[in-house]
């Protein structure tokens, strides 16, 4: 489990395509003796294992269903990466619960600044869009924000400048694309609560939710 504070900005040193699957590089600050084998590290959202690493290194296997799934089908040697290692028992905990398992992919429509805010839109596929709210939650590139105003398909966020600054959001414009996570509490609802024979035929609504103790 992660909680969408960026801990560090990477650099992709390579990507190797394994058939459909493929093995990445990455250039991390990581102090080496805190990282073992077999660690969960978020790349820009995305849960990854590590497999090797060297003094200034990382690499990680990543699966046919999470190329298809996510950005790094387009990755390139030399992007920044946003890096978060899992969160450990005792951790401070400062975002919101991050799985690490993105949802979609979602294409900026505009990026301007601001009063030194950087404020984004974006555009995600309509199916996912039930699962973001205003003042909700939102993973973007592994970063924890808050969603400002969302309609049929889109949504926005304002950065502050200390999160542009520690982050590759910064570098990013109109038609980039981005993994986004929605909040994990709503779907487990929904889950929970579409699996009940007497869920009504408008689906989950206010009072269902009161009925069954969420409001």
């Amino acid at each position: 489990m992660f909680t969408g504070l960026i801990e560090d900005v990477g650099t992709v040193l390579r990507l190797v395509r394994v058939g459909d699957s493929a093995r990445l590089e990455v250039a991390a600050g990581f102090p080496p003796e805190e990282i073992r084998l077999g660690d969960s590290i978020a790349v820009n959202g995305v849960c990854l294992t590590v497999v090797e690493k060297g003094p200034t290194q990382l690499s990680f296997d990543i699966s046919p269903e999470t190329i298809e799934c996510t950005t790094f089908k387009r990755v390139r040697p030399g992007q920044p990466v946003n890096l978060e290692r899992a969160l450990r028992l005792g951790d401070r905990f400062g975002g919101h619960i991050v799985s690490g398992h993105v949802d979609c992919v979602a294409t900026i429509v505009e990026h301007r600044e601001l009063s030194a805010n950087h404020l984004f839109t974006f555009r995600v596929p309509g199916k996912y869009s039930r699962y973001i709210i205003g003042k909700g939650s939102i993973t973007i590139e592994g970063i924890s924000l808050t969603v400002n105003t969302v309609s049929e398909d889109r949504f926005s966020v304002n950065i502050i400048p200390h999160t542009a600054e520690k982050t590759t959001l910064r570098h990013k414009k109109a038609g980039d694309q981005v993994n986004i996570e929605t909040d994990i509490i709503g779907k487990y609802i929904e889950r929970l609560l579409t699996g009940q024979k007497d869920l009504p035929a408008s689906g989950v609504n206010m009072d269902l939710l009161a009925r069954n103790g969420f409001l």
